[in-house]
């Protein structure tokens, strides 16, 4: 999609506000505090939330075993996250046209007509000229997944900020608890390995970033810094000029992200075999059930730091294309060394019994 230049100049200032963190780290409940403080500002502003807006059964495909399946619906879960932001994209260039709703099912009709309704018929507002904020409400445990709101707010010369709420691993494990559906306990424990929090120091994009401490109530003090944050983005929107540095970020992310996904799809069906010897050499129960826990969890270590080295060391220049595939097999081998360790440690305890 473009929007010609008279067009965007015509249009009211437009925030794209990313909520990151844990699952239960108070994303929802801190949207709810800025949604009050925004009309007291005089803007008209929407919650995105994620959860709502992508069907459930995107993430649950995910736990897939079969490699090829787990693949097909990674890829999927990736679309049904591109089409959120298609959305916004689609009101961003005629929001009178929100009846013509994109044809794709890949997000929540309903869902979607009731973010925008907010905007649309503000409450107390009359004036269609007031600054816009779209509050992203979903983990982007990824730098990668809040790099396309960047892009997107770049493209459209939008403001951009982002807020990490940082809340400890017991509190947002009790909090999920309690709510009416939890998610499972395993899930925000795999997301803690793979998290990657706002870093303005290595991303010059995320210069306009804070982070707030969630653990307990959110502050007044707190509400404030936010609002400042987003004033500041209203008034500084991203430039159209293309920036060479983040280019290259953007580019070392995509490639990690590729390298990282096919390293876990090689690693699950390593460990796949790995439990399948285990069972020919008639491993009780209990112990093949430690055995997987403890294969998982060296994979999902060693998926953090495949990715955390490739981001700083692998040598990267625009337009060279990186080997994925013998990057992913010189780090796979090291995880089939790994394995084997632990398959054999298992074994030989088994026969001393």
């Amino acid at each position: 999609m473009a929007v010609r230049e008279s067009e965007r100049v015509g249009r009211p200032p437009v925030c794209l506000c990313v909520l990151c963190g844990l699952p239960a780290a108070g994303k929802s409940t801190l949207a709810c505090r800025i949604l009050t403080s925004v009309t007291e500002h005089g803007w008209r502003a929407t919650v995105v939330p994620y959860d709502d807006l992508i069907p459930e059964d995107a993430f649950r495909s995910r736990v897939l075993e079969d490699g090829v399946k787990l693949q097909d619906r990674h890829t999927e879960w990736k679309a049904h996250r591109h089409a959120v932001l298609q959305c916004i994209e689609g009101f961003l260039e005629r929001p009178e046209m929100l009846a013509e709703f994109p044809s794709s099912l890949l997000i929540n009709r309903a869902a979607w007509e009731r973010c925008t309704r907010a905007l649309l018929q503000p409450e107390g507002l009359k004036s269609v000229e007031a600054p816009l904020l779209f509050l992203l409400d979903d983990n982007f445990y990824y730098s990668s997944m809040r790099y396309e709101v960047f892009q997107l707010s770049r493209k459209y010369s939008l403001g951009f900020c982002q807020v990490y709420l940082e809340c400890d691993l017991e509190s947002c494990i009790s909090r999920n608890q309690s709510r009416p559906q939890p998610i499972p306990s395993e899930v925000i424990l795999e997301m803690v390995k793979r998290l990657e929090s706002p870093n303005p120091q290595k991303n010059s994009w995320e210069m306009q970033s804070i982070c707030l401490k969630s653990t307990d109530n959110i502050s007044k003090c707190d509400i404030q810094r936010v609002m400042e944050l987003i004033s500041s983005a209203l008034s500084n929107p991203l430039s159209l000029a293309q920036d060479n540095t983040e280019q290259k970020e953007a580019d070392r992310l995509k490639c990690a992200t590729s390298v990282v996904h096919q390293a876990d799809q090689a690693c699950r069906r390593l460990i796949s075999h790995a439990m399948k010897t285990a069972r020919e050499n008639q491993l009780p129960p209990k112990h093949m059930k430690s055995l997987a826990a403890q294969l998982n969890d060296s994979k999902g270590t060693f998926l953090q730091n495949l990715r955390t080295q490739f981001l700083q060391e692998a040598p990267f220049i625009q337009g060279e294309d990186v080997d994925v595939e013998h990057v992913v097999k010189r780090a796979v081998e090291v995880f089939n060394d790994k394995k084997k360790e632990i398959l054999l440690g298992f074994i030989e305890e088994h026969k001393l019994l």
